[in-house]
């Protein structure tokens, strides 16, 4: 079942690879969206795919990549939309 997900994580998470990390990681799961740094020093991630590639998505932020530091991690699910055809990151 294909879902929509939303993700605030929190912690040292810029200026460690993650939102590149966390896009060659959707792209290898065939999960679409977005990442993009927040002003406030934390991540956002919306993504929208199959429920139990979203989770596995969700399990990769958790811990994020080597140099990362994850504190805390806001998740958000909701109705799948289709409104992405790749996966990217934002500036």
């Amino acid at each position: 079942m294909k879902k929509r997900v939303h993700l605030w994580i929190s912690g040292r998470v810029q200026g460690v690879f993650f939102r590149r990390t966390t896009q060659m990681v959707a792209k290898t799961l065939g999960v679409c969206g977005w990442v993009r740094n927040l002003d406030d020093g934390r991540v956002e991630v919306v993504a929208e795919g199959e429920e139990e590639k979203l989770k596995k998505l969700i399990e990769f932020c958790k811990r994020g990549p080597p140099l990362a530091r994850v504190d805390g991690i806001d998740i958000e699910w909701g109705e799948y939309k289709g409104e992405f055809e790749r996966f990217e990151v934002r500036y």
